[in-house]
């Protein structure tokens, strides 16, 4: 396979981005993450951050009220992100290591999102 075959992040990333505010109510993301049928949102922070069903769970078993906590109080900060360059094998190498299923893929700004799942549909 050349080079000019392979495929990279921006050939099976998610857009448009999706994003959320800090002072959004953790139940206003998962909602939004529901009504959009995606797993992760974008916080517009830095250090880079995201929500994803994963921390909304973990409040959520933790006894939070998911009505009353906000975005910044359970999104994961200090987030990997991904190039829109990257080959895809690299991603998933990154997914990996880092036991993590999604990637904010930026290019000096945010320009999608790369899961798990996008990896593993084109690599099956």
């Amino acid at each position: 396979m050349s080079p000019d075959d392979r495929v990279t992040v921006e050939d099976v990333m998610s857009t448009p981005l999706e994003t959320i505010s800090t002072d959004a109510t953790v139940m206003e993301a998962a909602q939004r993450m529901r009504e959009k049928d995606i797993n992760a949102l974008v916080v517009r922070t830095s250090p880079r951050a995201i929500i994803s069903s994963t921390d909304v769970l973990d409040a959520v078993a933790d006894g939070r009220d998911i009505s009353e906590s906000r975005v910044a109080d359970v999104m994961t900060t200090d987030v990997e992100t991904a190039a829109p360059d990257l080959y895809v094998e690299e991603v998933a190498a990154m997914l990996t290591t880092y036991g993590i299923k999604h990637l904010p893929v930026v290019d000096d700004d945010y320009v999608g999102m790369v899961s798990s799942t996008d990896v593993t549909a084109h690599l099956s």
